[in-house]
C-alpha cells in the first residue's frame, strides 16, 4: 500500500513543476519579445547611423575629386589661354591635364570662333585622341559648351550623358570659358570624370548586402548606381518612380531629394516595405540616396530572434528533463550535492590558475629606478572575467587591463584567451593600434559565445616618456600629474571580439617624471552599495592620491570602494593597475605617429600630421611644404604599390624630433618594394625624352639630407632623415 504522504508530495511536487515550467514559458517569451522589440529600433537607429555616415564619407571622397577636376582645370586656364592661337599645340595640353590628374577622364579645348576642339580621353592604359569639330558631334550645341559661357568663370558641372563620338562614356564634364588677352571667350576648357568610377565608388561603401545606392544630380537625373544599373543610370527620378508599381509613393522622397534636404522616408518597392535615407552633397549640389528593404535592415534580428526562440526551446526541455530527473531520483540528492562540492573545488583550483596567470609580484622590476608598478585583481566570483599585464622589451613598457563582458567561467576562459593575445602580439609588434587590431582579428575568429572585452593598451618609452594608447571601449584612465588628475582624452572605438575590419585609432601623449596612468575597470566607478548607489568617477577622483607610492594609491582606492560598499555584496570584478614614471632624466626626444588605410583618399591626413610635426619642432612654412612634397610622394607609392589592388592595408608613419635632426619611418607589410632602387631622373632632358618614373624618389632626395630602405620582418622600412643644424 503506498504511503498517502509520499502520493501527496509527488503530486504537489508535480503540479509545482508544471508551475515552474509554465512561468518560465511565459518570462522567456515575454521577454524575447521586449528584447525583439527594442532590437528591432536600435537596429534601425543603427541603419540610420550607417547610411548618413556612407553618404557623408563618399560626399568627402566626391568633394575631393572635384576639387581636383576643378583644380586641373583651372590651373591651365593660362596656358590654355597663351595657346588659343596655336589651335595645334592644345592637343599637348590636353593630354598633359590627363597625365597629371588621374581622377581625369578627358580633357577639351574647344574654340568659340573656329571648329576646332582637341580632346584627350583615356583607353585603357593610353590616352586617345579625338578632334571634336565635326558636323556629326557638334559639340558647339552641348550642355557643357553652352552652360559654361553663360555661368563664365565660375565654372559648371553638367548632368550626366554618354558621350557618343567623344569619350564614348557615361560621364559628367567640367567647363570654364578661356578668356584671351581682349578679354573675349576664345574657348572651352573641359575635364570629364567617369560615371563608372562613382559606381565602383558608390559600390565599395560597406552598406547592406542589396541596399540600392543612387547618385542623383541637381536636376534629377541618375548619375550613378550600385549595384550598377544601365537601364536606371539613363533615366530620371520622377521617370523611374513612374515605371515603379509603388511609384507614388517615391514622389514625396523625390521632392525632397530635388529640394536638397536630408532625411529618411520608409516607401514600398513591389510589395516590399524599403527605407530610403537620402542627402544632399553641397560642393556640386548632387544628392545620394540608400533604399534599404527591411528585410536586409532587420535580417540579423530575425535570425537571432529565431536563435533565441530555440535556445528558450531547448531550455524549457531542459527544465522539464531536469524536472523529471528531480521527481524520479529524490535519492540521488546527495550524489548531487557531492558532485557540487567537488565542482566548488575545481572552480578555486580554476581560481588560482586564473590568478596566476596575471603578475602578482611586486615591486615586479626592482632593478629599476624609473618605474612603479602596483596592480590588484578582485573577481567577484570564484573566477572572473577582468585581466591585466606588462613587462618590458627594448625599453618599452607594454601593457594592457581589460574586462570581459559577463562573469564566471566564460568569461574567465575569453580573459586568458585575451592576456595569451596580448603577450603574443606584443612580443613581436611596437604600435598599440596594430597589437589592439590582431587581438580583435583573433577574438572574433574564436569568438562562439558573442561575448566581447573592453581593453586598454599602451606602450610607454621608458626613455622618454612618450606613450601610445590604443583603447578599445575601455573605462578612460586617470592620469595624475604634479598639476591635477584627470581622465585621459580617448577614442572609445569598439571592444574586442565584436566585429572584424573596423579601425582602431591610436592616441599619444608625453609623461613627465612623476607623473602616474591609473587604470581601473568598471568594478570601480559602478561598484554599488546596499542601496545600488554607484561608487561613480566623481568619488574616484576624489580618492586617487597623486604623491604616492603605485601600493599605496592602489590600497587606499580600494580602502575608499569598500567604506562606500559597505556589507553589500560585490556587483562586478574589480582591477586596478597604476604605472608611475619616474625617469626625471628622460632622453629629448618627440615621438609622434599617423597610421594611414592603403586608400589614397587619407592621404589629405598626412598634411595635417607634418604641419603638426613642423609646430613641434618650430619648422619655417617653406620647409614644412618642402617636407610634406617628400612625404606625400613616398606615401603615396607606398598606396599605390605595396598593397596588391582592392585589399585593405595600413602604413605606418613614424615622426622622431630631435634638436638637431627630423627622422621619418614609413613602415608597411606589403610585398617587397624599394623606392630607392629607381634610376636617377634625369631633368636636363626634354618631357618626351626622358623615361617615366624616378622624378618622385629624386625629389625625396632633395628634400631629404639622407634616404634608406630595408625589408626586415616581413616589413617595408623607408627611413627619412633632414638635418635641422
Amino acid at each position: 500500500m503506498k504511503n498517502p504522504g509520499k502520493i501527496d508530495y509527488e503530486r504537489s511536487s508535480t503540479l509545482l513543476g508544471i508551475l515552474v515550467v509554465l512561468v518560465a514559458v511565459v518570462t522567456l517569451e515575454v521577454g524575447s519579445l521586449f528584447q525583439y522589440y527594442h532590437t528591432r529600433l536600435l537596429v534601425e537607429k543603427e541603419a540610420y547611423r550607417r547610411a548618413q555616415d556612407n553618404i557623408d564619407r563618399v560626399e568627402q571622397d566626391f568633394a575631393l575629386v572635384v576639387d581636383l577636376v576643378e583644380s586641373a582645370v583651372h590651373n591651365n586656364l593660362r596656358i590654355a589661354r597663351n595657346l588659343v592661337n596655336d589651335p595645334e599645340a592644345l592637343w599637348d595640353l590636353t593630354g598633359e591635364i590627363l597625365e597629371d590628374n588621374p581622377m581625369v577622364y578627358g580633357s577639351a579645348v574647344a574654340l568659340v570662333e573656329k571648329c576646332f576642339a582637341p580632346y584627350s580621353h583615356r583607353e585603357g592604359d593610353t590616352i586617345r585622341r579625338v578632334q571634336l569639330g565635326t558636323r556629326e558631334y557638334d559639340y558647339e550645341n552641348q550642355e557643357w559648351f553652352q552652360k559654361a559661357l553663360e555661368t563664365g568663370e565660375k565654372g559648371y558641372w553638367s548632368e550626366p550623358y554618354f558621350d557618343e563620338g567623344g569619350g564614348n562614356k557615361l560621364m559628367t564634364t567640367y567647363s570654364v570659358p578661356v578668356y584671351d588677352s581682349h578679354g573675349k571667350v576664345a574657348a572651352v576648357l573641359t575635364s570629364d570624370v567617369d560615371l563608372d568610377w562613382i559606381s565602383d565608388r558608390l559600390s565599395s561603401v560597406d552598406e547592406y548586402p542589396y541596399a540600392l545606392k543612387m547618385l542623383v544630380s541637381q536636376s534629377g537625373n541618375i548619375m550613378a548606381t550600385s549595384p550598377p544599373n544601365v537601364g536606371i543610370t539613363r533615366m530620371n527620378i520622377v521617370e523611374l518612380s513612374a515605371q515603379m508599381e509603388d511609384g507614388k509613393e517615391f514622389e514625396e522622397v523625390n521632392r525632397a531629394i530635388l529640394a536638397g534636404v536630408e532625411g529618411d522616408r520608409q516607401v514600398r518597392i513591389n510589395g516590399e516595405k524599403y527605407h530610403v535615407f537620402y542627402d544632399r552633397m553641397h560642393k556640386t549640389g548632387w544628392a545620394m540616396s540608400i533604399s534599404i528593404s527591411d528585410e536586409d535592415i532587420y535580417s540579423e534580428v530575425s535570425n537571432m530572434n529565431r536563435r533565441v526562440i530555440g535556445i528558450h526551446l531547448l531550455g524549457i526541455l531542459m527544465l522539464i528533463v531536469i524536472l523529471l530527473v528531480t521527481f524520479y531520483n529524490q535519492r540521488k540528492l546527495m550524489v548531487v550535492n557531492e558532485k557540487k562540492g567537488r565542482m566548488d573545488s575545481e572552480l578555486q583550483v580554476a581560481s588560482g590558475i586564473q590568478m596566476s596567470m596575471v603578475p602578482k609580484v611586486f615591486p615586479p622590476f626592482p632593478e629599476r629606478k624609473d618605474l612603479d608598478i602596483y596592480a590588484d585583481l578582485i573577481p567577484a566570483k570564484e573566477v572572473g572575467g577582468d585581466l591585466y599585464d606588462y613587462f618590458i622589451r627594448d625599453e618599452r613598457l607594454y601593457f594592457c587591463i581589460g574586462d570581459v563582458s559577463g562573469k564566471g567561467v566564460p568569461a574567465s576562459l575569453i580573459m586568458s584567451v585575451t592576456r595569451s593575445l596580448f603577450r603574443m602580439v606584443s612580443n613581436h609588434e611596437t604600435s598599440p593600434q596594430r597589437i589592439v587590431t590582431a587581438m580583435n582579428r583573433n577574438l572574433v575568429e574564436m569568438n562562439v559565445n558573442d561575448m566581447f572585452v573592453t581593453c586598454f593598451c599602451g606602450v610607454l618609452d621608458l626613455n622618454t616618456g612618450h606613450l601610445r594608447y590604443c583603447n578599445a571601449g575601455h573605462n578612460a584612465p586617470l592620469l595624475l600629474t604634479s598639476a591635477e588628475s584627470a581622465q585621459m582624452p580617448v577614442i572609445p572605438n569598439i571592444p574586442l571580439g565584436i566585429m572584424d575590419g573596423l579601425p582602431f585609432a591610436e592616441q599619444e601623449v608625453d609623461l613627465a617624471s612623476g607623473d602616474t596612468l591609473f587604470l581601473y575597470t568598471d568594478g570601480l566607478n559602478e561598484a554599488e552599495d546596499n542601496l545600488h548607489n554607484q561608487f561613480g568617477m566623481e568619488r574616484v577622483l576624489q580618492a586617487v592620491e597623486r604623491d604616492q607610492t603605485a601600493e599605496i594609491q592602489v590600497q587606499h582606492m580600494l580602502k575608499s570602494v569598500q567604506n562606500f560598499v559597505g556589507k553589500a555584496p560585490q556587483s562586478d570584478d574589480l582591477t586596478l593597475l597604476v604605472i608611475r614614471y619616474m625617469n626625471d632624466k628622460p632622453m629629448e626626444t618627440t615621438e609622434r605617429h599617423l597610421i594611414l588605410h592603403n586608400n589614397i583618399q587619407q592621404i589629405p591626413q598626412l598634411a595635417e600630421f607634418v604641419e603638426l610635426i613642423g609646430g613641434l619642432a618650430h619648422l619655417d612654412a617653406s620647409l614644412v611644404m618642402s617636407l610634406n612634397l617628400a612625404l606625400e610622394e613616398a606615401v603615396t607609392n607606398v598606396i599605390l604599390y605595396a598593397y596588391p589592388e582592392g585589399s585593405d592595408g595600413l602604413v605606418d608613419i613614424e615622426a622622431v624630433i630631435r634638436k638637431d635632426q627630423l627622422r621619418f619611418v614609413i613602415s608597411d607589410s606589403g610585398k617587397p618594394f624599394d623606392p630607392t632602387a629607381a634610376p636617377e631622373a634625369d631633368i636636363t632632358l626634354g618631357v618626351d625624352d626622358r623615361p617615366i618614373g624616378g622624378l618622385g624618389i629624386f625629389l625625396v632626395r632633395n628634400i631629404m639630407d639622407d634616404v634608406r630602405y630595408e625589408r626586415t620582418d616581413g616589413k617595408n622600412i623607408l627611413t627619412m632623415t633632414k638635418n635641422l643644424l
